[in-house]
Formats: structure tokens, C-alpha cells, sequence
């Protein structure tokens, strides 16, 4: 649901008229805040359009372009310490496999100075940063910002609280100016209860909850799972035939299901709550990306899977269950919550590894998803005993307990197994240690999966399995899945891009070779045939297309070769210029079209590298001078196309005039298959 949906919103929101258009999402307002005598914090706040993100200052290497400050030197003033930040929302991000921390909505950053004397003084600072949204990254921006010191600024904290709380009406109770807002400014904003009223709030509440609906469906098949366990589904049966014959009417019996599925799901739904309550939604996000969170999850669900693999049992103190089971027999409502809560205990050396791994899972996402993870799973959980006391014959339907619920509980200890991996190579990438590297956690799952597809074929036998004389149809056709799965992973360790299962394993470039295993690149490269015909001024892109990062140099190869251009701004930063290249352009059909029917030139707005001094450029948008090649691509996307939002594509023949109209971010691969190629025919 959730891919259909942003597939719909992808597709309104790349037409024509809404792709060029120009995004200034972020204002920036500067204040002074006296500290002692000659001490002051330099105060920029950044007031960001919903929707989009900053980034901080603080962005490991080869990840996208963090927040700059950079002040003008003055002998009236010197620098103390580094600029700080607020608290921002900090994610593993997918596509560029590291941590990374982002502000939504407000960021403020503050720099304290040490003033020579008590003169007024103008001190002029500067910001780069950039900004993204779901769909585009804009280029690197430059922003001038101004700090005002008046002459004597001595004026006492309380009386500019009171100023200020009187001038915006704010509640004096909960206002202060110890925080790190403005105090004295030239435009004295609404940045700060815009700040205060973010900051009072759950920072993952501000973090786009895009994980939620995955979770509920996913705990939701994972509710079904443990039915399919010895622990809960002989208990069906059990329970409702207590509801139906205990009950002087069908409609009671009815009614008391409902409330007996209603408990279960409470119980569950507490569970979710506790956790969230217990770490809070901001701790867990941090959790999500701490080193030692990742290994203690990993550790927990090895020991969940040998659980279920049948190496030992998690079971609760009988006492506990000794003590719900006099509760159960009170009757009423409250015996029935019992009879729920007695249901979950009995149940958990089945239901507990379930549990903890979706509670795992939803933690590391943050927020709220544990409490959705939870309700989830108890609501599949509590269907069928609502369900079957309501329609009691339908249990004629179900199949008998037997040997074939341990095969479902090894099964899903097998899937734990390979989870558990996930997080010891998050763990891995934020430490860099190159132990579990992309071959290595390939060659894991590959010997796992192989593990079960044997096991499901009866040549394996775990401790509590049943002798087979024979295996049923449906562990067949498991065992035929599971096999096609090992063999799908196999071409990973030679370099082939696994689609279905991305985000799991590691990155292409965190491998012990980037090709793959024993691959080496042949010389056919772009459809030049022999390397030595290689174009001057060229370079690989992905996927080894040929491509320049000069449109002059591009240009005059093109009309060489009697190609059409195919102009991609682009960004070393930009997130889903990234997700195209791998996602998109990957596809065979359009890497032959970018391969042997255009010539490619990728301007990268973001380039830091200097422009020549023989290119004396001054922006025709602000008047100030270039300083690097990004910046001039930047000026001319925006001028030539009227946007400024990257990834965007043009198409056009050797006028330089457009072919198609540009698209931005299209991951529909028909859909941009379908751009290309009218692109090219109007060629």
C-alpha cells in the first residue's frame, strides 16, 4: 500500500508544470544573546517548509553536504569554541548505508564570541547547507548572515524576557531566554516559539513516521505465524470450545470471544506501550543507530532463534501462571482478561522470540512502532478465537496438531537467524571494521537459507521433530521457495544487485571487491568496444556509462557521434539521484538506451572544486562571484530551466534545445523507460 501510494504521489508531482519551479524551503534569522561582559552567542535560526530536512554539521565522509559556518575575521572579536546545534532527528539512512542526523521544521545553531571592547559591532558570517525533501535535493546554498552588537549591550536578561514576552504575548511561565534563542535582533522572529513548541515535542514525532504502516503488516503476518506454533494453535480449539459451552446462549458465547479477543489485544498493546514508555520514542531513535543496541539486539535474537531451532525453551515462572489461573476462575469480565493474560504466558516459549524480534524491529524505527507493532500482532493473534466462536463449525476446517507445528516454529528460527546478521552489519558499517562485509554476509544467508531448504526437504532433523516418513506438499513447495531464494542470492557474491532483498546486506562498495567476487571489468565499456577509443574529457558514471562533468566537453562529443544529450543534474550528496541511479537506471533496457543511444553529461551542483580564475563568474541571480563548479551548474540549471531541484533531466538534440519536456524524480522504471525513448525517436 504504502509503495502504491508514493508511487501515485510520485507520479502527480513529476508533471511537467510542477517540475520547474524554483525551492527556497529554508529562512535564516540571526540574534545576539549577552552572556557576561564581553561574551555573546551569535544566533542563526534556520525556519525550514514542512516536508523538508537540513542536515547537520556533523556528516561522515562521503555522505550529504553538512551545515557550514564560516565568519569573516575582525580583530574586534575572536571565535570561542565551535558552532553548536540543537537536538536533530538522527537515522540509518538506507541509500547511503550511515548514520546521519537532519532538522526538520527549525534548527538553530549558536556561536559564541569574545568581544575586544564594549563598541558596537558588525559581524558577518556565512552558511552553506543543503536540503532535501522525499523527492529532490537542492543544491548547495550560500547565505550571508549578519549579527548586529549594539554600543554597551548591558541591558539585564530579565528585562529583555519581559520585553520580549510582553512584545509576543508568550507565556512567562515557560519562556527563557537561557535557551539558545534570540535576544537582541534585528528581526526578532517567531523562530522562538516556532523552537520552543518543536522542542517541547518528541523529536519523533517530528520524524516522518514512513516505517508505520510496514510494521502493522508486517507484526500482522507475524500474528498468523504464531498461531501456526505448538504453543497456541492446539489451544484454539481448546478455548473456544470452553466460551461456546460454558455460555447459556450462542450470543454470550459470542459476546465473551469478542471480550477474550479484545483482552488479547490490550495485553499485547500494553506490552508495545510499556517499551515506548520506557525508553521514550526520542531514546529509541537514538537506540536505532547506537553500535551496542545493534550488537545486544543481534545477541537477543540468536538466542530467540535457537529457541525455536530447539536448542533450549524461554519459559516464565510457573508461579506467575499459577497465580492468572485463579484469577481465570473468577468468571465475568475480569475472568476472561485473565483467561487473555493466561493465553500470552502459556503461550510465550512460542510467542516470546515472535515478540521480542517485532519489539527488535520496531524499535529501531523509533516512535511509536512498538505500540503499532503490538497491535498488530495481537490482532491476528485474536481473529481466529473471536472467528471460530462465532462460527464453531468452521473448526471442522482446521487441520490437526501434529509434527507439522514444530516445522513452522524451526522455520521461523531460521528466519530470526538471518535477521540477527542485519544488525551485527549495522554495527559493522558504523564502525567501518570491514568484518562483515558484503560477500561475508552474502556467503551467511546463502549457508542459512541452503540450511532450511534441506531441513524443509526432511535431510536435516532438529531435537523435537517428528520422524518422517514422507514430506507434504505444502513443505515441498516451501522447500522449492526457499531453495530458489538460495540460488537468487548466489550471483550476489559475483557482484549481481540482489533488488529484492536491498537494504539487508551491505552496500555494493563495502565489499571486499566492488565488482564482485573474482569479477574484473571487461573493455567494452559505454559501446566504445576497444578502451584505447575512450573520449577525451570522459569518465565512468554508474553502471560504467560513459559520461562527462563539462556540458561544453559533452556537447561537442554528442554532435561527434550524432547522439542526443542527456543533461542529469545531479549531486555527489543527493539522495535520490542515488536511488535512480541504483534503482532506476540499473534496469537492462534503459542501461542500453544510456549506454548506446545518448551521451550522457552529469553536472554536479554540489562540486567543490574551484572554478579556474580565467573563469571570472558573477551570478546573474545575486551579483556575488562563483567560487565553485557546482555553483555554476547550479546557475544554470536555474536559469536555463527555472529549477533548482535535483535529480532533473533534459533531453535535447545539438541546438540545445529540449527534445521532451525535463522530468525530475521518476523511480517508475515504465515511466521513465517511456521519457527516454520519446526523447530519443524526437531526436
Amino acid at each position: 500500500m504504502k509503495k502504491f501510494l508514493a508511487l501515485i504521489f510520485f507520479a502527480f508531482s513529476l508533471i511537467a508544470p510542477a517540475q520547474a519551479q524554483i525551492h527556497d524551503p529554508v529562512k535564516w534569522t540571526t540574534g545576539v544573546k549577552k552572556i557576561s561582559e564581553n561574551r555573546y552567542d551569535l544566533i542563526a535560526t534556520a525556519t525550514i517548509d514542512p516536508g523538508w530536512h537540513l542536515y547537520s554539521q556533523v556528516v561522515p565522509e562521503n555522505g550529504p553536504i553538512p551545515t557550514l559556518f564560516t565568519f569573516k575575521p575582525d580583530k574586534v572579536y575572536k571565535l570561542v569554541g565551535k558552532t553548536k546545534e540543537g537536538k536533530g532527528v538522527t537515522v540509518n539512512d538506507p541509500v547511503f548505508e550511515m548514520i546521519i542526523t537532519y532538522f526538520d521544521n527549525t534548527a538553530v545553531f549558536t556561536q559564541r564570541i569574545q568581544m575586544e571592547d564594549n563598541a558596537a559591532a558588525l559581524i558577518i558570517g556565512e552558511v552553506e547547507f543543503m536540503v532535501c525533501d522525499e523527492t529532490k535535493c537542492l543544491p548547495p546554498a550560500y547565505v550571508d548572515l549578519v549579527f548586529k552588537i549594539p554600543a554597551g549591550t548591558a541591558t539585564a536578561i530579565e528585562d529583555l524576557k519581559e520585553d520580549v514576552v510582553e512584545e509576543k504575548n508568550l507565556n512567562p511561565e515557560t519562556f527563557s531566554l537561557t535557551d539558545t534563542t534570540s535576544v537582541i535582533t534585528d528581526t526578532i522572529s517567531i523562530a522562538e516559539e516556532n523552537r520552543t513548541a518543536s522542542s517541547s515535542a518528541d523529536p519523533a514525532k517530528k520524524a516522518p513516521q514512513k516505517g508505520l504502516w510496514t510494521i502493522f503488516i508486517i507484526a500482522f503476518i507475524s500474528g498468523f505465524a504464531a498461531l501456526l506454533t505448538p504453543c497456541v494453535f492446539p489451544m484454539i480449539p481448546m478455548t473456544v470450545s470452553f466460551f461456546t459451552k460454558q455460555s447459556k446462549t450462542r450470543a454470550k458465547g459470542i459476546r465473551n470471544a469478542i471480550i477474550f479477543g479484545i483482552a488479547i489485544i490490550l495485553i499485547y498493546v500494553f506490552l508495545g506501550a510499556i517499551v515506548t514508555w520506557l525508553f521514550g520514542a526520542s531514546a529509541l531513535n537514538a537506540l536505532a543507530t547506537n553500535v551496542w543496541f545493534n550488537v545486544i539486539f543481534f545477541l537477543l535474537l540468536i538466542i530467540f532463534a535457537l529457541s525455536f531451532l530447539g536448542a533450549f525453551e524461554i519459559v516464565l515462572p510457573s508461579s506467575w501462571l499459577t497465580r492468572v489461573d485463579r484469577q481465570a476462575d473468577r468468571g465475568g469480565i475480569i475472568g476472561i482478561f485473565f483467561m487473555a493474560l493466561a493465553l500470552a504466558l502459556v503461550s510465550f516459549s512460542c510467542t516470546g522470540p515472535i515478540v521480542g524480534t517485532l519489539l527488535v524491529e520496531a524499535a529501531s524505527k523509533g516512535g511509536i512502532a512498538p505500540f503499532v507493532g503490538m497491535f498488530g500482532f495481537s490482532l491476528a493473534l485474536a481473529l481466529p478465537f473471536t472467528l471460530f466462536a462465532a462460527f464453531p463449525g468452521w473448526m471442522n476446517s482446521l487441520p490437526k496438531s501434529g509434527g507439522w507445528l514444530n516445522t513452522v516454529k524451526v522455520f521461523l528460527g531460521f528466519l530470526e537467524l538471518a535477521l540477527a546478521f542485519k544488525f551485527l552489519s549495522n554495527a559493522d558499517l558504523v564502525l567501518q571494521l570491514h568484518w562483515l562485509e558484503r560477500e561475508v554476509f552474502l556467503a551467511i544467508w546463502i549457508s542459512i537459507f541452503a540450511t532450511l531448504t534441506l531441513y524443509l526437504f526432511g535431510k536435516i532433523r532438529l531435537p523435537h521433530d517428528s520422524v518422517l516418513t514422507h514430506i507434504s506438499v505444502g513443505r515441498l513447495c516451501l522447500g522449492l521457495l526457499t531453495l530458489t531464494f538460495t540460488i537468487y542470492l548466489i550471483p550476489g557474491l559475483w557482484g549481481a544487485p540482489l533488488k529484492i532483498i536491498s537494504g539487508f546486506p551491505p552496500p555494493m562498495q563495502y565489499s571486499e571487491a566492488p565488482y564482485g567476487v573474482g569479477y574484473t571489468k571487461v573493455d567494452n565499456i559505454g559501446g566504445l568496444g576497444d578502451t584505447s577509443e575512450f573520449p577525451e574529457g570522459a569518465h565512468l558514471g554508474p553502471h560504467d556509462i560513459l559520461s562527462f562533468k563539462d556540458y561544453e566537453t559533452g556537447l561537442a562529443y554528442a554532435k561527434k557521434v550524432g547522439k542526443p544529450v542527456l543533461i542529469d543534474f545531479t549531486g555527489h550528496a543527493c539522495v535520490n539521484c542515488r536511488k535512480m541511479e541504483e534503482r532506476v537506471w540499473s534496469e537492462p533496457k534503459i542501461l542500453k538506451l544510456l549506454k548506446e543511444e545518448i551521451v550522457l553529461i552529469s553536472l554536479y551542483v554540489d562540486d567543490k572544486r574551484k572554478l579556474p580564475d580565467s573563469l571570472n563568474v558573477v551570478s546573474k541571480i545575486n551579483g556575488k562571484k562563483l567560487k565553485y563548479i557546482g555553483q555554476r551548474w547550479s546557475e544554470f540549471q536555474t536559469l536555463k530551466y527555472k529549477a533548482n531541484a535535483q535529480p532533473f533531466y533534459v533531453l535535447m538534440d545539438h541546438n540545445e534545445e529540449n527534445l521532451i519536456e525535463p522530468v525530475g524524480y521518476t523511480p517508475d522504471i515504465e515511466e521513465y523507460y517511456d521519457w527516454l525513448q520519446r526523447g530519443v525517436a524526437a531526436f
